[in-house]
């Protein structure tokens, strides 16, 4: 009874977290159930240490739902003889929906082996191009094959806008079309490359590391690499490997929330890498562009739905493809549990659930709205306080600036007295917040929400 409560806990942790954070960092860990307590035993010291300090809370609030009340946990380190902590599985993100990323995620000391790849979650076929990404999606494409100039792609764009989708297609155009069955393909994002960088040096197993990443595969994927702002130590360890697989004719493609350009702490040879590439931008959709991205995934729902729904769902979310699709999943599952047709009506009490929008707020509306929910005056806003609730509003009307205008980080550092390197790290932090889903994540996700009524 008490091993399936943690299965239900662990249920409920996969589907919260992002993928990433689940696999490497809940997925090690065993749990035991005594009444009110769960004790969860970690690989190592690293790896209690880094749960108790970002995912104790999360873990906390799944437990409470599948337990009720209010669960006391603790986190202790289990610790094999004569066993190193990085001798320990380390498995990266899933690459498909059923085969995990294979022999990447074997411990290190077990020696490197083929990577499988299969069944992966997004293709070209499902990608609905229109004037805001059909560059990223040509250049995607065409790093596919072989007749591109170029075997470094560089995409970047806001949240939900379809990096990963189309990094995700290029793994499956490039394994399905492969001469060889045992094409090595190494997909994950820029923190789990660290975190399995900080396991081989606490292991004494760097030479490995480098083999695996240098040597080892012939498709680097690497997400969300805007992380290696400020790590000196990892961005030369990036900077060797990207250079050691160009040198060998691997194929890279590489995601960022901005532009090389835009980024601060981070070596000029490494953007200098990062520009070598093919630079492509995703904009925002246009109406007609989330219009037929409503039709197209209705139809793989195998729904009906109006016209004047798909309309509607189009014009309010306008900004992130992901809520987008997940509004109308809800709609449609909602309407299937009551057993009702899916109308305007419906829709309507759906969209109460999503950050909806009639147009684009300027800059002054948002920091009106900053100063009002976080109770601050815009000098305040504007001042050198380094008070927590100050920083808090500050990287907050950063991140909504970024998302809702078209100003330049420069632009929205200059009307707040900020370095664009300082608005840069701002949005950096409000994302991955919201991204690891932390309660101050989901703080500010909701005050966002709240932006337009």
């Amino acid at each position: 009874m008490m091993k399936t409560v943690w299965k239900q806990i662990l249920h409920s942790l996969e589907k919260s977290l992002n993928p990433g954070l689940y696999t490497v960092w809940i997925k090690p860990l065993n749990g035991k159930v005594e009444g009110n307590r769960i004790t969860l035993s970690a690989p190592n010291e690293f790896v209690a240490n880094w749960v108790r300090d970002r995912l104790l809370q999360v873990i906390r609030e799944a437990a409470a739902e599948v337990m009720g009340g209010d669960p006391r946990i603790t986190i202790n380190a289990r610790m094999d003889k004569n066993v190193p902590p990085a001798a320990k599985p380390i498995r990266t993100k899933q690459l498909n929906s059923g085969v995990k990323a294979s022999h990447i995620g074997l411990p290190l000391a077990q020696g490197l082996k083929p990577i499988a790849v299969q069944n992966w979650r997004f293709s070209f076929d499902d990608f609905v191009v229109g004037p805001s990404n059909e560059l990223a999606c040509a250049a995607s494409r065409s790093i596919s094959h072989s007749g591109f100039n170029s075997d470094h792609l560089f995409l970047s764009s806001g949240p939900g806008l379809g990096k990963t989708h189309l990094l995700h297609s290029v793994g499956k155009q490039l394994c399905n079309s492969a001469h060889r069955k045992n094409l090595k393909v190494a997909c994950l994002s820029s923190e789990e490359f660290a975190t399995r960088m900080v396991f081989a040096i606490k292991g004494r197993q760097v030479d490995q590391f480098k083999i695996q990443f240098r040597e080892s595969i012939d498709v680097l994927l690497l997400e969300d690499v805007h992380f290696f702002q400020g790590k000196e130590k990892m961005q030369e360890e990036l900077l060797c490997t990207l250079g050691a697989l160009r040198e060998r004719g691997c194929k890279v493609v590489l995601t960022s929330s901005f532009m090389p350009k835009e980024f601060s702490g981070v070596d000029d040879r490494l953007v200098s890498r990062f520009c070598s590439g093919f630079l492509a931008h995703i904009n925002r959709p246009d109406m007609e562009t989330r219009l037929r991205i409503v039709l197209e995934k209705a139809r793989k729902l195998q729904v009906d739905v109006p016209v004047e729904v798909s309309e509607l769902l189009a014009e309010r979310i306008t900004t992130d493809i992901r809520q987008l699709e997940s509004c109308l999943n809800n709609l449609v599952l909602k309407a299937r549990l009551l057993n009702r047709a899916v109308t305007m009506n419906l829709a309507w009490e759906v969209l109460d659930n999503y950050a909806v929008r009639n147009s684009s707020p300027d800059f002054g509306h948002i920091i009106e709205f900053i100063c009002k929910s976080y109770s601050l005056s815009e000098t305040e806003l504007k001042s050198k306080s380094r008070k927590s609730q100050a920083v808090l509003a500050r990287n907050t009307a950063f991140y909504l600036a970024r998302q809702h205008t078209e100003l330049s980080l420069k632009a929205i550092g200059e009307r707040l007295g900020r370095k664009h390197s300082t608005v840069l790290k701002g949005i950096t932090k409000v994302e991955r917040e919201i991204s690891m889903q932390t309660p101050l994540g989901r703080q500010i996700e909701n005050t966002a929400q709240r932006l337009i009524p």
